[in-house]
């Protein structure tokens, strides 16, 4: 008696995916051989999925949000893998152009989510803002002179401002419309220490190695003993936090339903504890 099973496709002659090739299953040792052929199916069958992996680029903002928002969807979703790509909008949205294998976008500007739209690069369908945010300036903790609005930037105290960089940095793009409606862009370009991300310019704050920084008021959150908040600054038509699955997903199913779970209750609560508004 010999009973030998191979992988195999459903249809005649298979069991769930599984074919018996050759068996005899005469008196009780082949009845004890067929119950045996049984456990192993069922084993086979218990077997969990192959794993669902999502790729979520985030702005650079969203590091510690999306951090706690991973886990409780893994938690949620038992069986799936949630990999955060962190950069500023920008990156992301050029990282997407390239092929960079990625499901689901979530950009702290509505121009570039508008620009991967028009390029075809996202669902528009799947679009939704989730989250919103307000600009502020810092400066060093130990700074003895503190601002009161854009146009003190000028004065010899501040001779290092980060900021941004305004062509892939949506904070730097915020920073730069404020202070060309103040009249002040073209005095300050030259003091300005362009940054690759609004985290990059806090960290110069952080560390006094710039007199003051454009960061938001989330990021200006996680490191509160370490800076002093001057004012907001004004932005015009505010600031909206918008996310949509990339159209090339691997993995859509999956990528539609982490956006329904950051727009869920359990998703803004996780938000709002990071400090992020309504959107």
């Amino acid at each position: 008696m010999q009973v030998m099973i191979e992988r195999s496709g459903t249809g005649e002659g298979s069991v769930c995916g599984f074919r018996l090739l050759r068996h005899s299953a005469h008196g009780q040792f082949g009845v004890i051989v067929m119950k045996k052929f049984w456990v192993l199916v069922s084993l086979l069958l218990a077997l969990p999925a192959a794993a669902a992996e999502l790729t979520v680029s985030a702005a650079a903002s969203l590091t510690e949000s999306f951090r706690v928002m991973a886990a409780a969807y893994e938690k949620a979703h038992p069986g799936t893998q949630v990999h955060l790509n962190l950069a500023a909008s920008g990156v992301l949205l050029q990282q997407i152009a390239r092929g960079a294998p990625v499901d689901v976008l979530a950009s702290a500007d509505e121009i570039t989510m508008d620009r991967a739209q028009e390029g075809g690069l996202v669902d528009p369908a799947t679009r939704h803002l989730f989250a919103s945010n307000s600009l502020w300036l810092v400066v060093p903790l130990a700074s003895t002179a503190v601002p009161a609005a854009l146009d003190e930037l000028t004065g010899d105290e501040f001779r290092r401002v980060a900021i941004g960089h305004p062509d892939s940095v949506p904070a730097g793009r915020y920073a730069r419309g404020a202070l060309q409606q103040a009249g002040l862009w073209e005095a300050l370009q030259s003091r300005a220490i362009l940054t690759q991300n609004v985290r990059q310019a806090l960290n110069y704050v952080t560390r006094g190695e710039v007199d003051a920084g454009f960061v938001y008021a989330t990021d200006a959150h996680t490191v509160r003993e370490h800076v002093r908040l001057a004012f907001q600054v004004p932005v015009e038509g505010g600031i909206r936090y918008p996310l949509a699955m990339v159209a090339a997903s691997r993995e859509p199913e999956e990528a539609r339903r982490f956006i329904s779970f950051v727009r869920s209750e359990q998703g803004q609560a996780i938000l709002r504890s990071h400090g992020f508004g309504n959107p």
